[in-house]
């Protein structure tokens, strides 16, 4: 690792991503815990794997260096005192207080593992049964003696994107909406201030993960140099985005935010569930978003007099790509074919969340057929993954990927 972070762009080359291959927390689901852990299915683990080897194959057969949030992560946890002080977050945030017996008993447990083994052991959960000799507290009792783990597994780690993004030369350690998955986002907060390739770097964080809004990075989308589109879902606020526009205006090559307004529900929890970019002027979107006009909700968000931010709305998403990209033309390519059956159904299979790992080449889901025989039409390169297990999450490619450095364009 080169320890910096250069991402200006959706769609320049992409150079060095970061995944993490699903592992024994998608064998800790059981039906009577989904809707607490967040996820609404439980994907068989051996051939989510195979996808997801298959996925990592695809971007490093295109000369991407691909690393591991694991790896990562125990490399940034070597040193003990770290090491300590990262757990006993993670512990507070897990609803373990430091005066609870059991705090002590779990750091115990997972400081005597190999840090690797420990990394992957936060991940998956700490079952009830693999500690011993504990007194249940009256919170136990009463919460439910019969539930399972003292720590709860993070099915959801595998889709990347959302606990943090890069933006220019800096991140967002996102603050996530529900805390099912906030816990998530202390690992690349630990990255970035510990890890011997990243911690002297001074990489700034334009928003981290104690502000008060919710922010994730499904919603984030880099345009270009200047632009940013941001959702306004059920995932990130509108005081977050106005927020962050502090942060950036003034202090990066950040000028303008495109704040997308989309539906808030399950099925479009993030703008890039809906509306991704694939090329200079290609874009992919869920037609359904759109009224018949081609409308929806746009606010823009640049940096006026005295330091104040300026939000001119809009509505047109055409006209708005076009004015803000300096674009003379734009071809939006819908999700499905536009299709009354086929679009809902590519778009809840993550058909508009495509994955630009050069202008114009994608990775997408192979279930996407519509989509992707569209995309081909419009004469994108696209390389299909296997997907049938990593689908029941609810993500896509390019929610599995976190770039952290592409290719200027």
């Amino acid at each position: 690792m080169a320890g910096f972070i250069h991402v200006y762009s959706e769609i320049g080359k992409l150079k060095t991503v970061l995944l993490h291959r699903p592992e024994k927390e998608l064998e800790n689901l059981s039906p009577d815990i989904l809707n607490r852990m967040l996820i609404d299915d439980i994907p068989y683990l051996k051939i989510a794997q195979e996808e997801h080897d298959y996925f990592a194959d695809t971007l490093k057969k295109r000369g991407i260096h691909v690393v591991y949030l694991e790896d990562l992560l125990a490399a940034s946890l070597i040193n003990k005192e770290v090491r300590i002080k990262f757990l006993d977050r993670l512990l507070e945030e897990s609803g373990i207080k430091n005066n609870d017996p059991l705090h002590q008993l779990l750091m115990d447990y997972l400081l005597d593992l190999p840090v690797k083994q420990m990394v992957s052991q936060i991940i998956a959960g700490v079952k009830k049964a693999e500690i011993k000799n504990v007194r249940p507290s009256l919170a136990d009792l009463a919460e439910d003696p019969s539930y399972p783990f003292y720590l709860d597994p993070m099915p959801n780690v595998y889709f990347m994107r959302d606990q943090q993004a890069a933006i220019g030369n800096g991140m967002t350690i996102n603050r996530m909406t529900f805390r099912a998955r906030r816990r998530e986002s202390l690992f690349m907060e630990s990255v970035l201030q510990n890890h011997p390739d990243f911690k002297d770097k001074q990489i700034p964080v334009w928003r981290d993960r104690y502000t008060h809004g919710r922010l994730e990075g499904g919603d984030e989308l880099v345009l270009n140099k200047h632009v940013l589109a941001i959702g306004i879902s059920q995932r990130t606020s509108a005081a977050a985005i106005t927020d962050l526009a502090h942060s950036l205006f003034g202090h990066s090559s950040y000028d303008t935010i495109l704040a997308i307004k989309i539906p808030h529900n399950y099925a479009m929890m993030h703008l890039d569930t809906v509306f991704t970019m694939i090329n200079y002027d290609q874009f992919t979107v869920h037609p359904f978003i759109l009224d018949k006009a081609g409308e929806i909700e746009i606010y823009v968000l640049q940096l006026g007099e005295n330091g104040n931010i300026t939000i001119t709305p809009r509505h047109n998403l055409v006209k708005t790509l076009k004015e803000y990209l300096n674009l003379s033309e734009i071809d939006l390519i819908p999700t499905g074919g536009g299709d009354s059956i086929a679009a809902p159904r590519e778009q809840w299979n993550d058909g508009s969340n495509t994955l630009a790992i050069a202008p114009g080449e994608v990775v997408t889901y192979d279930r996407n057929y519509v989509s992707n025989d569209l995309l081909r039409k419009h004469g994108i390169l696209v390389h299909e993954i296997r997907s049938s297990e990593l689908s029941r999450g609810r993500g896509g490619p390019r929610c599995m990927s976190c770039p952290l450095v592409r290719e200027d364009l």
